[in-house]
């Protein structure tokens, strides 16, 4: 089993900007993703899982299953809640699974395991 968690860093200037421009205030989803961490932190202990965390500007949140993917489109000055969400699996025929995928690995590239 392989599980990758990928989180925006909550010291990142760029979670500080979406939290103020999603009208939640300056240090509300930072303070969610350190909240997320704390629980997640027992996790990163098991074998096949790895947390990270990243300081890239935000266009959606992947969620990926195997062949099937949710892909929560954001929207500027709204919550991700209220954000479409796209439900997405691979097929022969289509690159849209491939392109968030790709995304997703390129930010994980980057990313580093979070400060507990």
């Amino acid at each position: 089993m392989k599980i990758r968690l990928l989180l925006g860093d909550p010291t990142s200037r760029e979670v500080a900007r979406r939290s103020e421009e999603e009208g939640i205030g300056k240090g509300t989803l930072s303070a969610k993703i350190r909240n997320a961490l704390a629980v997640y932190k027992p996790l990163a202990e098991t074998p096949g899982a790895e947390i990270r965390v990243h300081g890239t500007t935000l266009y959606n949140s992947i969620y990926r299953f195997d062949d099937e993917m949710l892909v929560n489109t954001h929207v500027h000055g709204f919550m991700a809640a209220h954000a479409p969400v796209l439900h997405l699996r691979r097929l022969s025929g289509g690159d849209l699974f491939e392109t968030y995928a790709e995304s997703f690995q390129g930010v994980w590239d980057g990313a580093k395991p979070p400060k507990w």
